[in-house]
């Protein structure tokens, strides 16, 4: 590999802003804010506003659009098959 051409790889701590949940990874993310881990140690944190935490998605509070129907009444509107 060559030198100094690849982003450091580091471990980073990523904090959701929504719900106070926060994880440690591995990432090339810049930031200039840390945090102290419960490990101890200090890492650079990255404040994100979703996460698997949080997401509608991931909760399972998710709403489902009846998107078949708008299909159908798109097509009976505008004559379409």
């Amino acid at each position: 590999m060559k030198p100094d051409i690849h982003p450091n790889y580091r471990p980073v701590v990523f904090q959701d802003l929504s719900s106070e949940f926060a994880f440690l990874t591995r990432s090339t993310v810049i930031t200039k804010e840390t945090i102290q881990w419960k490990d101890g140690n200090t890492y650079p944190l990255v404040k994100v506003d979703v996460s698997s935490h949080s997401h509608p998605f991931y909760t399972g509070q998710q709403k489902t659009l009846d998107v078949g129907g708008r299909v159908d009444k798109f097509r009976r509107r505008y004559g379409r098959n």
